[in-house]
């Protein structure tokens, strides 16, 4: 909240709040800001406070006002000129001769007189990333996609980082690139750890990667062409949806439902578009939560063979998920899928390890594509994980966070339906998907306003639209103050 006892005025308060978030991208180029009358209400000043507010940020060129339609945070390039042709729609006549030939505050002014406009500016894919990296409040924050820092404190990783520095050999491998598919020690480990789960592959198929975003990022660069079909399920990851359009793919949402994606929907792209990728989350789709069943697996690789696509499989959450879960590269053998995971989530967000495991035929295509980009990857940090997974400290590290995790869950399930929500899914593993009665794009605003960053049912839609759901993650969200909140800010906008 704005504090009238400050050393800045709430003019100054206002404006910098503002400015912040559009600096840290959690207010994205062309978003809208909210009206006068709306910024009034949720900060509780004046409407004339946000109009000197506003006009501070438009000195700073941080914002532009278009004519008839509001403040957007301004944007460059082709964006702007698409922009200023929008701006040629008169969108509230009844405002045009009044505003055209006023000053900026003149405008606000009328503004918050008349009509208020959407004023809602979503959280996006980046703000989720960025918000990872800038503290929106010393707050658990519930639209985070990772366990809390405190959660994945341990003492053997820095251990095995002083055994791996302190071994004669680390003048050797420092001095020098790295092999280029990654450290020897470490695919070995990992080619035994992946056999656990049934995903049986050699040292020399499998590829580390500057972790599994980037493992990702290495299979479309390999596979696809700007402009080709991929499907991809949805409600999906808001981070691959944005990846994707960056690359200029087609992007063909499927469906996802408890059982896998909808078949009957793959089947038509299959016929009509020919996806030349299918990318997916079998086991705890974020953010549903939701594991592929064995019925769905098999249709889904009788249709890649059928129709002549791959399958790249994302198992991020592989950590913290049962081994007998069904994986698509399991049942396939690693012919038309490729694994993909990470130890970001469990492990150390900093470490940026992931890896691949592919088809024989791949492997060196996929190589190149990582060389021309990074070249190798770090040796040190590789051999330090090695150790962690040979001498079992994973694992029961893993333990540790299934267990503390179950307990979270039931604390977050039980606050959120005590605040009126439901979910539309079973709540399992990290993530919630949660009905909460309002559209969550306005609701994510508002929070932040709290010191809250949400998670809203838009952001993982490969179109945006408006959305009653948003993500929770059940590490962040067990305690009572941040629902008490949410409930209260939920039912001031429903109002």
């Amino acid at each position: 909240m704005l504090m009238k006892s400050s050393t800045q005025s709430l003019t100054e308060q206002l404006s910098a709040r503002i400015s912040e978030r559009i600096r840290n991208r959690l207010l994205a180029p062309g978003a809208r800001l909210p009206s006068v009358r709306q910024c009034a209400q949720q900060n509780g000043v004046s409407p004339s406070t946000v109009v000197a507010a506003y006009d501070q940020l438009l000195a700073q060129g941080l914002v532009e006002a278009r004519k008839n339609r509001g403040f957007f945070v301004r944007e460059s390039g082709r964006a702007a000129h698409a922009a200023e042709d929008e701006d040629a729609r008169p969108v509230d006549p009844g405002l045009e001769s009044a505003a055209a030939n006023w000053s900026t505050a003149h405008w606000f002014a009328a503004r918050a007189a008349g009509r208020a406009g959407p004023g809602v500016s979503p959280v996006n894919a980046t703000a989720l990333i960025r918000g990872m990296f800038h503290k929106i409040s010393d707050k658990p924050q519930p639209g985070m996609g990772v366990f809390p820092p405190d959660w994945l404190e341990s003492t053997f990783m820095p251990a095995a980082v002083r055994k791996v520095t302190n071994s004669r050999a680390l003048q050797d491998f420092s001095l020098q690139y790295g092999e280029p598919l990654g450290d020897a020690g470490l695919r070995r480990v990992l080619a035994k750890k992946l056999s656990t789960l049934n995903v049986h592959t050699v040292p020399e198929n499998i590829i580390t990667t500057v972790g599994a975003t980037h493992a990702l990022d290495i299979v479309s660069r390999t596979l696809l062409r700007p402009g080709d079909p991929v499907m991809v399920e949805e409600p999906g990851w808001a981070v691959e949806f944005a990846r994707l359009a960056a690359l200029g793919m087609h992007i063909l949402p499927v469906p996802r439902r408890a059982d896998g994606p909808d078949l009957e929907v793959m089947a038509r792209y299959c016929e009509v578009h020919k996806p030349k990728l299918y990318v997916s989350v079998s086991v705890f789709h974020n953010p549903t939560g939701y594991c592929l069943t064995p019925g769905s697996a098999h249709r889904v690789l009788q249709l890649a063979n059928q129709h002549n696509f791959h399958v790249v499989e994302d198992d991020t959450y592989s950590h913290i998920a049962p081994e007998h879960a069904t994986r698509l590269t399991a049942l396939d053998g690693l012919q038309r899928t490729i694994y993909v995971s990470g130890f970001a989530k469990i492990l150390a967000p900093n470490w940026r390890i992931g890896f691949m495991a592919a088809p024989p035929a791949l492997v060196e295509q996929l190589l190149d594509t990582k060389l021309l980009a990074t070249l190798t990857t770090p040796a040190l940090l590789e051999k330090a994980l090695a150790l962690c997974i040979e001498q079992g400290q994973l694992r029961r590290h893993a333990e540790r966070i299934r267990t503390r995790l179950d307990a979270a869950r039931a604390r977050s399930v039980k606050l959120a339906l005590g605040a009126g929500c439901t979910f539309a899914a079973e709540p399992v593993g990290l993530f919630g998907w949660v009905e909460t009665g309002v559209d969550t794009d306005a609701l994510s605003q508002r929070m932040l306003d709290e010191g809250y960053l949400l998670a809203p049912g838009a952001l993982f839609h490969a179109e945006r639209k408006p959305s009653t759901l948003m993500r929770i993650n059940f590490a962040t969200t067990q305690e009572a103050a941040f629902w008490k909140t949410f409930a209260r800010v939920r039912d001031e906008q429903a109002r």
